[in-house]
């Protein structure tokens, strides 16, 4: 069904004729429109005289501060496009978002109600996918992700705002988690206490990123912080990951969150809220194929400490949406949208928590050998089984050793 946002055109520069607006896109958090405008001029397609823009606005129940949150996404856009042109690059227009300016000169509007509307220039000839399809595709999702964080490593300053202040505050989380557990509002924690009692069997988990950082041993840099497929626009012809989008929660924080979720959310042919929990492991091959795309383009900025915390950030970031999806299970799902009844089985027990993820933990290594002198993004995956190790992916110059456990060449979901 349409959507008559015409209003909104015409305090924009776009000069053209407001068509129709549609739904778009598989986000649940700010509404999405593709609205098609028919153009009196120039920037219209050729032979159609139609262009398509993206008119977004901003769910401030989630974003506090929308001003803070648009500020950060000009800047960004800005130094990749400025970056982009600097190297001759001739698609700069489909590589970064395009922020259409409004008649008043701003980079947003502001509707009657005070809502914070934005819109983009829409993409053509590009596509995304909720689900990896190919190795090939999933190399190059962790291409796109390598080549954002590169390009932002010399953001000046003044800092990003923090868009969602704590967000990858995994001890903070738990602490919530542990909140929501007494409190125990839906009288559902009885149900789930074998889901709650794993929760506090790996809560050491919860503060080692963050200890490494304040120690000193890792940094701040800009990372994305929503590293899903889905986020990454794909080339309809050539398959290349062409540009990275949803920018909202794109501010400081640490690299080993970025690469975790990218593992937690992609490295299965399976969603994240499928119901056949056989599906919820992790493939290797696109395992393998994430962290050589993520690294062709990361290793060249990344310390050895860095890269020592991938492996880390994949175990943490499944932990800590461990206890957002439960927590919110235990809370009466006030956040995560529940599509199917049967996403809780009998007596309650939420679909999502992946009970071979936890058994993973058990089965891996504490100690996770680093990258080696030489940093070439370079990747050997060692799984056992029976006394066999298998090399998957080995090259000269550099290897990250991961002990996977006896997994017969698939590892649980998300806890690489």
């Amino acid at each position: 069904m349409s959507k008559d946002l015409s209003w909104l055109g015409e305090r924009l520069e776009i000069d053209g004729e407001f068509v129709s607006a549609v739904a778009y896109g598989s986000g649940h958090i700010n509404e999405t429109f593709a609205a098609t405008y028919e153009m009196r001029g120039a920037g219209s397609e050729a032979g159609s005289g139609r262009r398509r823009f993206i008119h977004q606005r901003i769910n401030a129940d989630v974003f506090k501060d929308p001003a803070a949150l648009m500020d950060n996404l000009a800047r960004v856009t800005r130094h990749i496009r400025g970056k982009l042109e600097a190297q001759g690059d001739e698609d700069v227009e489909r590589r970064v978002l395009t922020l259409i300016a409004s008649r008043d000169g701003s980079d947003r509007v502001i509707d009657e109600s005070g809502g914070y509307w934005r819109t983009f220039a829409f993409i053509e000839g590009a596509a995304t996918f909720d689900v990896v399809g190919t190795i090939d595709q999933a190399r190059e999702v962790g291409r796109a992700f390598g080549e954002f964080q590169r390009q932002l490593i010399d953001l000046g300053p003044p800092p990003l705002a923090f868009t969602i202040p704590g967000f990858h505050n995994t001890p903070e989380r738990l602490r919530a988690f542990r909140g929501t557990v007494e409190r125990d509002v839906c009288d559902r924690a009885a149900a789930v206490r074998d889901e709650i009692d794993r929760v506090e069997h790996y809560a050491d988990l919860a503060d080692r990123l963050l200890g490494l950082q304040r120690g000193g041993e890792i940094p701040l840099r800009v990372v994305h912080n929503d590293t899903k497929i889905n986020n990454v626009l794909i080339d309809d012809e050539t398959g290349e990951g062409l540009c990275v989008i949803d920018l909202d929660t794109v501010m400081p924080g640490l690299v080993a969150d970025d690469f975790g979720d990218l593992v937690r959310t992609t490295s299965c042919f399976a969603r994240e809220d499928d119901r056949d929990l056989s599906k919820a492991v992790v493939e290797l091959p696109i395992f393998e194929a994430l962290a050589t795309g993520y690294l062709s383009r990361a290793a060249s900025f990344l310390s050895r400490a860095e890269i020592d915390s991938l492996i880390l950030g994949s175990k943490l970031m499944t932990y800590e949406m461990v206890l957002r999806f439960l927590g919110d299970h235990l809370a009466g799902d006030t956040y995560f949208r529940i599509h199917h009844a049967a996403e809780f089985g009998q007596d309650g027990i939420t679909r999502r928590i992946d009970h071979p993820a936890f058994v993973f933990l058990d089965l891996a290594g504490k100690n996770f050998p680093v990258f080696g002198e030489g940093l070439e993004g370079a990747l050997m995956i060692v799984p056992h089984q029976a006394g066999v190790t298998h090399h998957v992916g080995a090259k000269d110059g550099g290897q990250l050793a991961l002990d996977v456990g006896c997994c017969h060449g698939r590892i649980p979901h998300g806890m690489a």
